[in-house]
This record gives C-alpha cells, structure tokens and sequence, in this order.
C-alpha cells in the first residue's frame, strides 16, 4: 500500500502530521507493507534563498499578522508539538526559501532515505535553527546519512533535480492540494492536515481493507463460523 505525503520543511503541522501518522502505523499488523512517498510543496516559494528571518518577524512583514498574536499562534503550536514528541524551537528556526531542501529530499529518495532525510531536515530547521536553504547545512545533512558528500554537492547546487521537485509541486496544484500536510492513501484516499493517531489509524485500516485485502466483509459483523482453532457462535 502506498502513501504519498505532501510537505515543506518549514510547515510545523507537516512535522507533528509525520509523527502522528508514524506512531499510527505502528500499531498496524500489515506496516511493513505501507510504502511511504514524501512529495515536495513549497508554502512560500517567493522567499529569498539568501535571506533567514525568524518565524515573529516572517508572520509580521509577510503575512500581516500582529507580533503578539503571532506568538499566541507559535504557544499553540508549541502544544500541539509536545503532544506529538516534538520540542519546537521557533525562537531558533530560521524562515527561508525551502527548495534546495527538497532537492536534497530527492535525493535521498534514490538512496531510499527520503524518510530519515525528511525527519533530518525537520529537526535541523524546527529544532537546531540551522538554515536549511545553505548548501553546506544540506550537505552535511545528507553524509550524515552516509550520501556521498560531492554528490549532494552537486544536487543541491545545480538543477539537475529542480524537474523532480516541480514536478510534485504541479501534481499538486493539479489534484486541487493547497495546504500541508496533505497525505494521499494508495491513490483512493486522502487526510489533510495535522491529525490525530487515531484519525490516520482508521484512514489506513479502512485504505487497507478497501485496496489492499483480497476480500471485503460485507457482513456488518463477526457471525457464528469456526477456524483452525474451532468453532465459536
């Protein structure tokens, strides 16, 4: 069964989503089997590569949104992390143009890391406030996932994987997702947004039953049968 999950690195709900969706998928029998596919989408792709705010001053000049409930907002948010495992740091994460972090996404995924990278450049940018558009910070991100360093040199300095990442961003925009996370469930189902265990366990069991296991039980319920084990009533 395969899951393809739409996220930018600086999204923190993209960030509690995975954990919530992990400790989910945990507690199912068939894991191992689930497939997961993490899709590039850029929440602000005008951000000046160049140029790191902090996430205040972000809110305030670019989204108009006054410094205190701007901090009311990150409280909140601050929260919702600790519910999911997750110590933000936004006074240390350092607002900035994303793309080159994807780039270095897919790379991973060729290595078939996406899913350690995707977590790494979650806790470099949310919780060490390293600035995750600097090659050298991306660079060193991926040897430390045993990628050879020239080779991640080249990916996040030259285009040769802009193609792959805008490619995510249309199919995007084509199937109508306008926000992150955004998790599609073996091409059937979709979730969005940050939600509970509970809410990606059913999504997934239901996903499994409908796409994945051979019959469908139109029963309704557990009628009287027996098993190798014997009868029950």
């Amino acid at each position: 069964m395969k899951i393809e999950i739409w996220s930018d690195v600086m999204c923190p709900f993209c960030y509690i989503g995975k954990n919530n969706f992990e400790q989910a998928l945990e507690k199912l029998p068939f894991k191992d089997q689930v497939e997961v596919e993490w899709k590039s989408f850029q929440l602000d792709p005008t951000l000046d590569p160049k140029v790191t705010q902090n996430t205040i001053e972000y809110f305030r000049e670019k989204k108009g949104v006054a410094e205190a409930q701007a901090a009311q907002m990150l409280t909140q948010v601050t929260q919702m992390g600790k519910g999911a495992g997750i110590d933000f740091n936004f006074e240390k994460a350092l607002i900035t143009n994303t793309f080159s972090a994807h780039k270095l996404l897919h790379l991973a995924k060729k290595h078939n890391k996406s899913n350690e990278m995707e977590e790494a450049l979650f806790i470099a940018h949310f919780i060490d406030g390293k600035n995750v558009a600097d090659p050298e910070v991306l660079i060193s991100l991926a040897t430390d996932l045993g990628i050879d360093q020239e080779e991640a040199r080249l990916a996040v300095t030259s285009d040769a994987l802009d193609y792959e990442v805008n490619q995510d961003i249309l199919e995007a925009r084509n199937n109508g997702v306008s926000g992150v996370p955004f998790f599609v469930l073996n091409g059937k189902y979709a979730v969005s947004g940050a939600q509970p265990v509970e809410v990606f366990e059913n999504a997934l069991q239901q996903t499994y039953k409908e796409t994945v296991s051979p019959f469908k039980d139109l029963s309704g319920n557990e009628g009287a049968s027996c098993d190798t084990d014997g009868c029950s009533i």
